[in-house]
């Protein structure tokens, strides 16, 4: 699956770090470091203006470090071409979806019967709750 971006990010823009994945693989786990963590300087990158840069790091806080460096790992395969191919597609996944411009939220009131609805529950409950209580001795 390609994504279409508003322009192309260029290969020299993202660095790739290599490490041992976690989980099964037998003798191969050990040894081979097939993890792939897709590094890209945010600040440094020239492929973006300052707009999409301040919609990135609003939009994907949780992913960029302090030092406006975005992360995106991959050790779903065995192979560390595999883990670097969809590191680059969730990269690309990241930022097509991150800069896609959104249409404002309408607001909307709860439709009065919804409201009826959940009062005739709470009215139920309550019901329930005060049968189950011992009589007040007077």
């Amino acid at each position: 699956m390609t994504v279409d971006l508003p322009h192309p990010i260029p290969g020299d823009e993202l660095d790739f770090a290599t490490s041992r994945s976690s989980g099964p693989g037998g003798q191969n786990v050990n040894k081979v470091e097939t993890r792939v963590t897709l590094l890209f300087d945010l600040e440094a990158s020239s492929s973006l203006n300052r707009d999409e840069k301040e919609r990135l790091r609003e939009r994907l806080a949780s992913r960029i470090n302090k030092e406006g460096v975005l992360r995106v790992v991959s050790q779903k395969h065995r192979t560390q071409k595999a883990n670097r191919e969809a590191a680059t597609e969730r990269f690309h996944e990241l930022i097509a979806d991150a800069l896609t411009e959104r249409p404002p939220r309408r607001r909307t009131r709860t439709p009065r019967a919804a409201k009826k609805r959940r009062l005739e529950a709470k009215r139920r409950r309550a019901d329930l709750k005060r049968r189950r209580r011992e009589p007040l001795d007077d």
